[in-house]
């Protein structure tokens, strides 16, 4: 007996949908006509802000063809087009967010966490630093192109045996992150040929005319007509592989139609407005909350219009917010990226407490059976002190003017000339910058790691990272001439302020190892999101300055503003290395240290106060640096095995070479310009943490 004679698709779907799915009601198409309206409202709100003095009903009257010139100027050039951006933008992106979520069956699964928009992003300022002009067709296709290549790798590291959400997100960040400074390199080394991409970067619906709405909007709408044409698959999908194909449906047909429609959408949403942030993600999310508890929402013939309702009142809904609290003028100076990121930050973190705690990926990694002899781990340490300082000396005697052995010598013992003199002045204080914060980022990161029990944590994806560069900015911004005490005092501030938010909420589920990670990525990404509303909105035409304290660079140190960062390490590595035993058995688990007798809430929290402190320091020092908190301490396990009594003093030695080593690089790859060590160090680290992410699938 063949399947095809024993099931009629048709019937057999439809009943499995009605048992699974409530038919549709009144009720839900009566609330998504209220969300049309409020929609409505929030436009004819939109169209009346902005920096032009006109009058709302000189814009109205131009709408009907009864307003005078200026005004009808104004609505044609400004008005229209941002807010027709703003539609097709929320339209897109919610769109393109319900069907990732539908194909991944994660509701955290969006543009953002997968990388599509980074991935777009990045293609398109690759592109441009050919020189090449595009049409905007062949434009967005370039984009396609680059979000369909991160889509696929982000979902091939994240699938295998223990797919889950926490792995889904974090391969989305890691390959997010890569993508994103690959192409801050790109605009710093062609900034004549990226001209306006950094704050196209960020989402900005600002148009100058409407030819990008009129090319892309036909664009979009065919992508939306498409996946409401497959409604039907995407609801028997939703009920699982073997069900969808029991029911005669091609489950990878349906899921390539529909991860495909949502890369053209994302496409070009990018290339209307640029890499809009957490929109995918939060308006189908809360789409799926409100279909809940409304019954026939469910069904994707509904909740594909929902979701794209919901995307354009979030993004027109950032936009008139930002434009009522910081005034007409803010619409063109702030990103309207930088709003809906913060809104989805605090979306992610609720979404975070709402889920239920589970302790996946928890002690992998971090507890080896494997026995390493006390001399190998010796020897091994001592390679890496010597390392160490080779490459420190290599550091200082090159750069965009290379030195001697003979000059290092000299300047050491006070016979140097003058020239000697200034260059080792001012490059020493960077090289002993990036490896004294190199250090400290490896400590904080082996120390979170351990505490969280999760091999995947480190500062900056938990938030402290963030948090330090958010206080540290807010100092620098608001007192230009303010003391490096004062700033590092802010880095101090912020990095606390992350960690309570974050800690503190997880702790009510046990410092649960997806609650943790989930709000940490949320208040991280608030805090960049912070750090780039500040800089932009107190001093627009300063977009370096936002680049150097997200990427991290050294340039400009001097010994004293480093005391404080020498200090921390002096007084934490003592205090971690006391505390070795707690931290092994507490990266064991919970109830092995409190059969002997450790408290483990205040001993978390004392360890952690010192990696916040650290962290700080660090940052204070050299900005945000990514991923060293991550790769230091995992390849000083695989070096020495589990025990920090070991693990602590490589990780400090790995973290200290792998920072002083960006530095060089970024100071002699394409000397006299450089980069700033924060990237290279992510260039560097994102590449293992991909291979860690590829070799753990199984």
């Amino acid at each position: 007996m063949t399947r095809s004679s024993t099931l009629s698709p048709p019937e057999n779907a439809d009943g499995a949908l009605a048992d699974r799915v409530p038919p549709i009601r009144f009720g839900a198409v009566a609330l998504l006509a209220l969300g049309v309206v409020l929609a409505v409202v929030l436009g004819a709100v939109h169209i009346t802000q902005g920096s032009a003095d006109v009058s709302p009903l000189d814009l109205f009257a131009s709408l009907t063809g009864a307003g005078n010139d200026q005004a009808t100027a104004i609505l044609v050039a400004s008005r229209l087009p941002r807010l027709m951006a703003g539609v097709i933008v929320g339209v897109a992106l919610g769109v393109a967010g319900v069907l990732l979520q539908t194909v991944a069956r994660n509701i955290l699964a969006s543009p953002d966490t997968l990388a599509v928009n980074a991935g777009a992003y990045f293609a398109v300022v690759a592109f441009s630093v050919f020189g090449l002009s595009l049409p905007l067709l062949a434009s967005g296709a370039v984009a396609f192109v680059g979000g369909l290549a991160a889509a696929a790798l982000v979902l091939a590291l994240s699938a295998g045996r223990e797919t889950g959400t926490v792995r889904l997100i974090l391969a989305g960040s890691a390959i997010a992150l890569a993508l994103g400074s690959a192409t801050t390199v790109l605009l710093l080394l062609f900034p004549e040929r990226t001209i306006g991409l950094y704050a196209w970067g960020q989402g900005t619906i600002g148009q100058n005319g409407s030819t990008v709405v009129s090319t892309f909007g036909p664009v979009i709408v065919v992508g939306a007509v498409l996946a409401l044409l497959f409604a039907r698959r995407f609801d028997l999908l939703a009920l699982g592989d073997d069900t969808a194909s029991v029911l005669g449906v091609n489950v990878r047909r349906a899921q390539l139609i529909g991860v495909l429609v949502a890369i053209v959408l994302s496409a070009a949403a990018v290339n209307v407005a640029g890499p809009i942030g957490f929109v995918g993600l939060a308006a189908p999310a809360i789409a799926r909350l409100i279909a809940a508890k409304v019954p026939g929402m469910q069904r994707h013939i509904l909740l594909i219009p929902a979701a794209a309702i919901l995307g354009v009142i979030v993004v027109l809904g950032a936009d008139v917010l930002l434009r009522l609290v910081f005034g007409g003028a803010a619409g063109v100076e702030v990103p309207t990226g930088v709003v809906t990121t913060i809104f989805g930050a605090v979306f992610l973190v609720a979404l975070a407490l709402r889920m239920r705690a589970s302790s996946e990926a928890a002690g992998r990694g971090l507890v080896s059976s494997r026995t390493v002899s006390t001399r190998r781990r010796i020897t091994l340490s001592g390679i890496a002190a010597v390392l160490l300082v080779v490459v420190v000396v290599a550091s200082l005697l090159l750069g965009d003017t290379k030195l001697l052995g003979g000059d290092l010598v000299n300047w050491v013992t006070g016979q140097s000339g003058p020239i000697v003199d200034f260059v080792l002045g001012t490059r020493a204080p960077r090289v002993f910058a990036a490896a004294l914060a190199g250090a400290a980022f490896a400590l904080a990161g082996a120390v979170v790691q351990a505490v969280s029990r999760n091999p995947l944590a480190e500062p900056a994806i938990l938030g402290v990272t963030g948090g330090a560069g958010l206080g540290a900015v807010f100092v620098i911004t608001l007192w230009p001439v303010a003391s490096f005490v004062a700033v590092t005092g802010g880095g101090l501030i912020g990095a606390v302020g992350a960690a309570v938010i974050v800690f503190g909420l997880a702790a009510r589920g046990g410092f649960a190892n997806n609650r943790l990670i989930l709000i940490g990525l949320g208040v991280s990404a608030a805090a960049a999101a912070g750090v780039s509303m500040l800089i932009i909105a107190t001093d627009p035409y300063n977009g370096a300055k936002a680049l150097t304290w997200l990427s991290g660079s050294t340039y400009g140190r001097t010994l004293p503003q480093l005391v404080p960062l020498a200090i921390a390490l002096v007084f934490a590595l003592p205090v971690l290395l006391s505390a070795r035993r707690e931290l092994d058995l507490l990266a064991f688990d919970d109830d092995t240290p409190r059969v002997l007798g450790i408290r483990i809430a205040p001993a978390r929290l004392g360890l952690l106060a010192v990696s916040v402190v650290l962290t700080a320091a660090a940052v204070a020092a050299v900005g945000s640096i990514g991923f060293v908190g991550l790769v230091a301490p995992h390849a000083a396990r695989a070096l020495v095995g589990a025990r920090h009594s070991a693990v602590l003093p490589l990780s400090a030695l790995l973290g200290a070479i792998l920072v002083c080593v960006a530095d060089t690089l970024g100071r002699t790859a394409i000397a006299p310009a450089q980069l700033p060590a924060g990237l290279l160090t992510a260039v560097v680290g994102a590449p293992y943490f991909v291979w860690l992410l590829w070799r753990s699938r199984r």
